[in-house]
């Protein structure tokens, strides 16, 4: 049973019910759905194989992307503390589960729903299935050197390692990439899909990322505010610029003139804002009536 869990394979059906075929191989019998399409008996059928919900044995001919020895992403539909994560790979009615000694040993990094992890298939000595996370030298194996031209861009991709040294990402266009502790704010769960930039290239083609922003992408609380009050306006403007008077600032946002420039700069800077007319206009909200016109 242990060697046909987990693999595709070919076997015959030798007998049925009202709702299903069942399939022998090597001695054991597999439960084959009929809703999956009318069949003989005695003919051949090609399936994957594993143990159902009831813990009976179950063909399916709907063959999920990740069987034993092939590897590939699979989102996360929940984890129970008690044991570890559960996989979709595509089976209708079981989900598989990854041990919980395969997820960091710190709860709050392990993956949450809808986290995709990098994963192939085994069984155990019961014969139960189980997901199994590639190693990194399986990762490695299907990356790809990043170019210098890279630097400074942008890469988002999903974290495949967490360790003490940092957090290792597997990026959308499978580049190997880094992220040391001092290059993020927090630390990003197994699975998590993360968007950094590109702050240099290793010698060995990996990449070393940052998921802080950029120096002027850092918006003060300041400039929040203002963006608030331009978010919260009707038509996505305020009458107050860096010509305002400092009574008029103090009054409307409770903070000095020389504070309310800064905040302007910064918003200009990062191209958020603009100064027309004695309003300051928030750009954002007018590509928005622009894409709708």
């Amino acid at each position: 049973m242990k060697d046909l869990l987990g693999t595709v394979w070919t076997g015959l059906i030798t007998d049925e019910n009202d709702t299903s075929y069942y399939v022998q191989k090597n001695g054991f019998t597999f439960k084959l759905a009929k809703s999956e399409g009318e069949r003989q008996l005695g003919d051949a059928v090609e399936g994957f194989a594993y143990l159902n919900q009831k813990g009976e044995g179950a063909l399916t001919t709907q063959i999920p992307e990740i069987v034993k020895g092939k590897y590939g992403f699979a989102d996360v539909v929940g984890t129970r503390r008690d044991l570890g994560a559960f996989i979709n790979i595509g089976l209708g009615d079981k989900d598989i589960a990854l041990s919980s000694d395969e997820l960091p040993a710190m709860k709050e990094l392990w993956p949450k729903k809808d986290d995709r992890l990098y994963v192939t298939l085994r069984t155990d000595e019961k014969d139960r299935l189980w997901a199994e996370l590639a190693d990194e030298e399986r990762v490695a194996a299907m990356s790809r050197p990043a170019t210098e031209d890279m630097h400074n861009k942008n890469v988002t991709g999903t974290v495949y390692r967490v360790k003490v040294v940092g957090t290792f990402v597997l990026t959308e266009d499978y580049h190997l990439a880094f992220i040391h502790p001092s290059e993020r704010f927090n630390e990003p769960r197994l699975g998590e899909k993360v968007t950094g930039r590109v702050i240099g290239i290793r010698p060995d083609g990996m990449l070393n990322i940052s998921l802080k922003p950029r120096a002027h992408e850092v918006i003060s609380d300041d400039a929040n505010m203002v963006l608030t009050f331009l978010r919260q306006s009707r038509e996505g403007k305020i009458p107050f610029t860096d010509k305002s008077t400092p009574d008029e600032i103090k009054e409307m946002f409770a903070i000095s003139k020389a504070q309310f420039k800064r905040a302007l700069g910064s918003l200009m800077k990062a191209k958020k804002i603009k100064q027309e007319n004695g309003y300051t206009i928030l750009i954002e909200e007018q590509e928005q009536k622009s894409t709708k016109g």
